[in-house]
C-alpha cells in the first residue's frame, strides 16, 4: 500500500499519461527491475569466483601490482 507522498504524487502522474505512455513507464520500471537483477546475478557470480581465482592472485610475482 502507498503511503508517502513520493508515492501518492507518483500515482497521481501515472493517473495523468495516456495508456501508451503507463505502457512505457510500466516497460521502463521491468528494465530497471532486470538491470538490478543482473547486477545482483554478476556480484553473487564474482564473489563465488573468488575462492577458485585467489590461489592465482594471491602470489609473490603479482605483489607489486597489489601496490597500486
Amino acid at each position: 500500500m502507498m503511503n508517502t507522498p513520493n508515492e501518492q504524487a507518483l500515482l497521481e502522474k501515472l493517473k495523468a499519461l495516456p495508456p501508451e505512455r503507463v505502457a512505457e513507464v510500466e516497460d521502463f520500471v521491468d528494465f530497471l527491475r532486470a538491470r538490478g537483477d543482473a547486477q545482483r546475478l554478476t556480484r553473487a557470480a564474482a564473489e563465488a569466483a573468488e575462492p577458485a581465482f585467489k590461489k592465482i592472485w594471491d602470489n609473490p610475482d603479482d605483489a607489486a601490482y597489489d601496490q597500486l
